[in-house]
């Protein structure tokens, strides 16, 4: 088999004649051996390993292709296996775990993959992706540019009648519009290939480069630690890279470790890792220093590897928000360094090539939860973390952090707001500073500023962090230009408060330090009616959250029975949340007494777990179910807003089966939410989409159920 070319990690500008650009698919790198017609195709890994009993789709697309071309000499491609998603669109490597350990060559209908139909069932559909072509019958083109390469695969592969197999995009001279959309799409990067360069097998050449837009590489599991309260199987894996000993010995290299995860698993993949583990465990610790943790660490011999995202190094070599996406079989643990190269962001600005009509749709998109990139390109806020915009003001509280600490922010409407202090630490155990808050902050926008449109926001303000003392804020003062202000009546005395649903005064609030968001049940448009009211489930002290748990299930059991939509979600703190929408015109003192009914006959039903007691010395050891929230001018943190609990707690939407399957709110952090809501969506979205309860059968409910 021919080894692959492979690219370097380095910066490359992104408007150059000399350079094509082409996306950087999240996959795994694939020689495809194409015989011709009546002959068995291989795919190769990178190592050399064959991957056709994990991929027997693929091959037999490639199988079927050959016949129907009446291929009479052996062609060899460079591409990439990727999952695709819902759409038919490439999706990240995550989403190809399930295909990593199948084994076996499946059979499949040769007739269905010629028509393109995907085998089903499968744990993922997924695509070959060709992006060079390096022999075609005794011709070596791998001598050849890749200019007349690409020519050659574009007449072989071009059309293919399969959807299984695919050319990959390229774009001449200028990357900029493709750069965007990979910003805007959440792509692994781009690649910057020179236009006649030669394809060098097994090397590495600078002739290609990555432009990575976020930190992903592999790294070695060293070993796990025990998992906390209600995790199974393990609670993080210990992850490492290899370094020389000194600058002088060849050779003779020792494992650093640099972090750890715990985020990125699901219960399937918890038990499959441990399965894989267990066997690897040993009494010496693999690593040349000994990690420090809370939690108990088991060795293992240093033989798997994960693929890991992460958001950067920090000053002392370890990983900042690590995600774990997968294992790879196709990476030897002894090649495994740490990966040394800027971030393209850091040298790539969005904005310096940004016509004013791209800045008004930006800002247009924004508003309503969409962003356009370009006039075909649409990015739906419900299946994205990050947009083109929010990426960018990321990269610059980044660079703002780096420096001074202190700087402007350049807004997608072209506006300008001050930040400040971002070094200072506001999350003391996790070492998360004020920047982390802000870039958190611009990663959900899309999420939350339509939960909190239109709405009065009440600060709670935490200057020094959340181990500092706070204090309330109502009145806006001092704003800047952009950030929304409006009169809002309360009692006698008018005041100016700020109004959610904008970028310019989400990030405001959080530089005055406001880590969480919390909007009034009302919008200013109808103050007097509530959208929703919320039933908030606090616990005493020493009640576990899966305690709290069993009362959101008795409660859901209660709004089944009367018909009423219940949405929850996790405090961010200790507690959680249901919100019950409400009817359009609903006055604030119906939707509390709809929450007082249902407090009240959970309490009666469960006495030993639920209380509506409001003194807090009579309540004992159970869950208080508080319906006194839902009073005009009262405010609980939204959802996807960030807490100041000491685990850096984001209030996060959750689906009833995730109630009552059991989660854990510590999973839910600024640092882990983020990939969180681009995989599941916008869960909150059922709060606005609801017509809300049929308040007339509250009465005859109260009467069975209270009498």
């Amino acid at each position: 088999m021919l080894k692959p070319m492979l690219a370097s990690l380095a910066d490359a500008p992104l408007d150059d004649p000399q350079l094509v650009y082409e996306p950087k698919y999240d996959g795994i790198r694939a020689i495809a051996d194409v015989p011709p017609a009546g002959g068995r195709v291989h795919l190769w890994s990178r190592l050399g390993n064959e991957k056709g009993g994990q991929f027997p789709e693929i091959t037999s697309a490639l199988e079927v292709w050959a016949q129907q071309q009446k291929l009479n000499a052996p062609i060899v491609l460079d591409g990439e296996i990727v999952a695709l998603d819902p759409k038919g669109h490439p999706a990240g490597f995550q989403q190809l775990q399930g295909r990593i350990n199948v084994g076996g060559r499946t059979p499949h209908r040769r007739s269905d993959l010629a028509r393109g139909r995907p085998p089903d069932p499968g744990p993922a559909h997924v695509a070959f992706i060709a992006f060079d072509l390096l022999r075609e019958g005794d011709a070596d083109l791998r001598g050849l540019p890749l200019v007349e390469r690409r020519a050659a695969l574009d007449r072989v592969f071009a059309r293919t009648g399969s959807p299984l197999l695919r050319v990959s995009e390229i774009v001449h001279g200028d990357g900029r519009a493709l750069y965007r959309r990979a910003l805007a799409s959440g792509w692994e990067g781009v690649i910057a290939k020179r236009a006649d360069s030669r394809y060098a097998s097994g090397k590495r050449s600078p002739d290609w480069r990555k432009l990575k837009i976020v930190h992903e590489q592999e790294f070695v599991v060293g070993g796990w630690t025990e998992p906390r309260e209600t995790r199974a199987h393990f609670g993080a894996l210990l992850l490492g890279v290899y370094e020389p000993r000194d600058a002088t010995q060849r050779g003779g290299r020792l494992l650093t470790c640099v972090g750890h995860t715990g985020t990125g698993f699901d219960e399937r993949e918890l038990a499959r890792l441990m399965k894989l583990l267990q066997p690897l465990e040993t009494e010496k610790c693999p690593f040349r220093e000994r990690p420090r943790g809370n939690e108990r660490p088991h060795w293992v011999r240093p033989t798997l590897v994960a693929q890991v995202k992460f958001t950067e190094w920090t000053s002392d070599g370890n990983l900042r928000h690590p995600v774990y996406l997968g294992l790879r079989d196709d990476k030897k643990p002894g090649d495994i360094i740490r990966e040394r190269t800027a971030r393209v962001t850091s040298t790539v600005r969005l904005k310096a090539d940004a016509t004013e009509g791209t800045v008004r749709r930006l800002k247009a998109g924004h508003r309503k939860g969409t962003v356009h990139i370009e006039p075909d390109t649409t990015i739906e806020a419900s299946k994205t973390d990050t947009t083109g915009a929010s990426a960018a003001i990321v990269d610059e509280l980044h660079a703002i952090e780096k420096g001074r600490g202190d700087g402007v922010l350049d807004l997608p409407d072209g506006s300008q707001l001050s930040v400040t202090n971002l070094r200072k630490i506001f999350w003391p155990r996790q070492k998360f500073t004020k920047g982390d808050l802000l870039r958190y902050y611009a990663q959900v926008a899309p999420f939350i500023l339509p939960a909190v449109a239109d709405r009065p926001l009440v600060m709670k303000r935490y200057p020094n962090g959340v181990a500092g003392a706070p204090f309330y804020q109502h009145r806006a003062q001092h704003v800047p230009a952009g950030v929304r202000v409006e009169t809002v009546p309360v009692g006698d005395e008018p005041r100016e408060q700020f109004v959610g649903g904008d970028l310019a005064t989400l990030l405001h609030m959080t530089q005055l330090a406001a880590i969480s968001q919390d909007p009034w049940f009302s919008r200013v448009q109808s103050l007097d009616c509530a959208d929703y009211v919320a039933l908030d489930l606090d616990p005493s002290d020493g009640v576990t959250f899966p305690q709290v748990l069993d009362v959101a299930r008795w409660i859901h059991e209660e709004l089944v029975d009367l018909g009423a939509v219940g949405v929850p979600k996790t405090s961010g703190a200790d507690g959680l949340h249901i919100y019950l929408p409400l009817p359009p015109k609903t006055p604030y003192e119906a939707g509390l007494l709809l929450c007082q009914i249902v407090a009240t006959v959970v309490a009666r039903k469960h006495p030993k777990q639920a209380t509506v007691e409001r003194f807090v010395k009579a309540r004992g050891k159970t869950v208080y179910v508080d319906y006194l929230q839902n009073i005009q001018g009262k405010t609980l943190a939204t959802a996807y807003s960030a807490r100041a609990s000491d685990y850096a707690g984001v209030s996060t939407p959750l689906t009833w089966k995730e109630v009552h399957d059991g989660v854990r709110r510590e999973d839910f952090t600024i640092a882990t939410a983020p990939a969180r809501f681009q995989s599941v969506g916008d869960l909150w979205s059922a709060v606005r989409k609801s017509k809300g309860i049929n308040l007339a059968r509250l009465e005859k409910y109260a009467k069975r159920e209270i009498g």
